[in-house]
């Protein structure tokens, strides 16, 4: 089983990925709030643990961005010990919170209890899709290809890197919400999370390429205010 941990306190992060090593859980680390959604990104975690007072976006900012897409039980291990610290992590989609200091035996315990809850096929194990098809046109990340099927014809579409990053993620996540600012950092950094315009501009091409009416996109939607999702299945969307 993955656990992702992310804490900017390296010697706790040591303690921890020793201490959940041990009991054989394979751990993945972050330092910082972008480095944990870049992680659960790329590897799916079955289980989070998080600090709240991260650089580079807090672990509030990290749930949110997470459960945009994934429902990985979230612990938070925290010295925030406030009943408002508490209610916004737990509000924002943690499942459970535990205030440093801690002993391991309950940190253990409260793992046990999140895992216990997992389906008996969890999400990192799980097969990504690798291909797709929107309508009559078929995206292959494995062989980075885009092809389009309609007229009797075989079309490739050529996508630019920065389209080919955004497609992957959606493709990967497909159905299901893929946050802004999971986007964004994906692809450009923490230093542009605010910088929403990227995503519009970029979305419009994709829509233009992959979509039948660009204008009233089928598969490419937009969930107003939170982000991006990619419908397999025909349905309505605005940008």
């Amino acid at each position: 089983m993955k656990l992702l941990i992310a804490d900017d306190d390296p010697q706790l992060l040591r303690a921890l990925r020793i201490t959940l090593t041990s009991q054989g859980y394979e751990i993945l680390t972050a330092t910082d709030g972008a480095e944990a959604i870049t992680a659960a990104i790329a590897h799916h975690p079955d289980l989070l643990i998080l600090d709240l007072g991260m650089p580079n976006l807090d672990g509030v900012e990290v749930i949110h961005a997470v459960r945009g897409w994934s429902q990985a039980p979230i612990l938070v291990v925290s010295g925030r010990a406030g009943t408002v610290d508490k209610v916004e992590a737990l509000d924002a989609g943690a499942d459970d919170y535990l205030t440093k200091p801690f002993s391991v035996e309950e940190l253990l315990a409260r793992v046990r209890a999140l895992t216990r809850r997992l389906p008996r096929q969890s999400q990192s194990e799980e097969p990504e899709p690798l291909t797709v098809a929107l309508g009559e046109i078929t995206i292959d990340l494995a062989a980075r290809s885009v092809v389009d099927a309609s007229g009797g014809g075989r079309r490739q579409i050529r996508l630019t890197p920065t389209e080919w990053q955004m497609i992957d993620l959606l493709v990967r996540n497909a159905g299901r919400l893929v946050t802004r600012q999971t986007l964004l950092t994906h692809i450009w950094g923490t230093d542009h999370v605010t910088d929403t315009g990227y995503l519009r501009l970029y979305m419009s091409q994709l829509r233009k390429k992959l979509e039948r009416d660009a204008r009233a996109p089928r598969h490419l939607l937009t969930e107003p205010g939170m982000g991006y999702r990619l419908a397999l299945e025909t349905s309505n969307g605005t940008e």
